[in-house]
């Protein structure tokens, strides 16, 4: 199962509690296919958002291709997320009714060379969550040197 990374967002494990993750398509233009190719693109401040029956990647940044001149597109464009009728009522319902966040963790061409977005169904840490966490690792990394100098 070889895939070929483009963007990871980090900060995302670190911001939000990761309750479940789907693999989505996404609709994109020629150019934006020739700049993920060429391995730029930043998904760190983005989010998607239920529309009607559709599903959107709202402020994800495909920068222009360059070589494309006049035929480029719009870095930030919303761009249509493409998941299964049921997946969408499912997210649709965990974003409007219990207040979840929609979270792209990583975009990345398939095996069949295929644009795919990680997408998490996510709730907000607050800010002690987030203290309590960065005590864990700090305290999990300490562990690990202590172990290493006595073994």
């Amino acid at each position: 199962m070889e895939r070929k990374l483009i963007a990871e967002n980090r900060r995302a494990r670190f911001d939000y509690f990761i309750e479940e993750v789907i693999e989505a398509g996404i609709q994109l233009l020629g150019t934006e296919v020739k700049a993920l190719r060429a391995g730029r693109a930043n998904i760190a401040e983005s989010y998607a958002s239920p529309d009607r029956d559709e599903l959107f990647l709202v402020n994800a940044h495909i920068p222009e291709y360059a070589p494309a001149s006049q035929f480029n597109h719009e870095p930030r464009r919303p761009r249509k997320l493409l998941v299964h009728k049921r997946q969408l009522a499912k997210l649709k319902g965990a974003v409007e009714r219990e207040g979840r966040t929609l979270v792209p963790l990583k975009l990345y061409f398939n095996e069949r060379g295929i644009a795919k977005l990680e997408l998490a169904l996510a709730r907000g840490k607050k800010a002690h969550d987030k203290r309590d966490a960065t005590k864990d690792r700090e305290w999990k990394r300490q562990q690990g040197r202590l172990l290493r100098d006595r073994g």
